[in-house]
């Protein structure tokens, strides 16, 4: 069994094959690996051509991954994502034809333009790990991590997620445009050959697994488990804010500070990988008062007020 030390240095493997592919992306890179590693799932919001596919492609082929890609239209089926029963003449019985779910890493591409049961076979699948066709249940397989983009600026023919289905996200990120320096780079690397065809897997399915289950070990102090509950608490009795975060949301956030603390080489959770955290965990999981969006606030300008507000617990076993 190879140590916590040679996970850690496969897992910066992973985000240098990133780096060669993806230019000033390092956010979104540890982002998604911590959702990977927390088991979770990512949901990416942003606007077209700004590598979120690509990010997807090189997590998948960094970690000898299964990779699919389901594109969300109006007219896709349930059926087309769970897969589909068809009768087999020869054997007179009905045989199981897998969707795109049952891959390891799978990019639910454009997931807000595709109808809501549709969206609810994908997100269920997610949730419960396995699918359910015509009263068989098919599990996942394992690893098993789902990346979901939507544009946020088209509204015409799209059906926005509930709040209940993004609470099945862990992370909800934004990718953002480059600066003027890492444009310029990202040109001159795929003025002949695109990075992503030279990314080889430097992390096999069954070492992953194995990393997935060293972060539930990572150690964590009632006193920062009280600190996610406070920030938890804070968004449910806020004045601008109309709906809190559910006990799912507080242990979203334990998981994935666990898996934050892992990737930095710690076996132990400090107050300040909440704090990094709570924005991206929390944000998408509240719903704001009428008031407070005629004001301008966004929910994670609340966030980070709250954030702010919130007392960080302070021991001498935590620094």
């Amino acid at each position: 069994m190879e140590s916590t030390m040679s996970y850690n240095v496969k897992i910066e493997n992973v985000l240098q094959n990133i780096r060669k592919v993806m230019i000033g992306k390092e956010e979104p890179a540890v982002l998604s690996l911590v959702a990977l590693l927390a088991q979770g799932h990512v949901l990416l919001e942003d606007v077209p051509g700004v590598g979120k596919t690509m990010l997807v492609k090189t997590l998948a082929k960094s970690l000898d991954c299964d990779f699919r890609r389901i594109q969300f239209t109006p007219d896709l089926l349930p059926s087309d994502v769970t897969g589909v029963s068809i009768f087999n003449p020869k054997t007179l019985e009905f045989e199981f034809r897998g969707g795109p779910i049952l891959g390891n890493i799978i990019l639910a591409d454009e997931i807000n333009r595709t109808s809501p049961k549709t969206q609810s076979a994908l997100l269920e699948a997610m949730e419960e790990k396995h699918v359910t066709v015509d009263g068989n249940t098919i599990p996942l397989a394992r690893p098993f991590f789902v990346m979901a983009t939507q544009n946020p600026i088209e509204y015409e023919g799209t059906y926005p997620l509930p709040e209940a289905q993004l609470d099945r996200f862990i992370l909800k990120l934004n990718m953002g445009y480059p600066t003027f320096v890492e444009e310029m780079e990202m040109l001159t690397r795929t003025s002949q050959v695109h990075p992503i065809d030279c990314v080889e897997a430097v992390l096999t399915k069954q070492e992953l697994e194995h990393i997935q289950d060293e972060v539930k070990h990572v150690y964590i102090d009632k006193n920062v488990q009280h600190y996610i509950i406070d920030l938890a608490t804070s968004t449910r009795t806020h004045p601008q804010i109309y709906l809190g975060v559910s006990p799912r949301g507080s242990i979203a956030l334990m998981k994935a500070a666990k898996a934050y603390a892992f990737i930095l080489g710690r076996d132990y959770v400090l107050p300040d990988d909440v704090k990094y955290l709570a924005p991206y965990v929390l944000a998408h999981r509240i719903i704001l008062r009428s008031e407070a969006k005629y004001s301008g606030e966004t929910a994670s300008d609340v966030i980070a007020m709250i954030i702010e507000q919130t007392e960080i617990p302070i021991r001498k076993e935590l620094l």
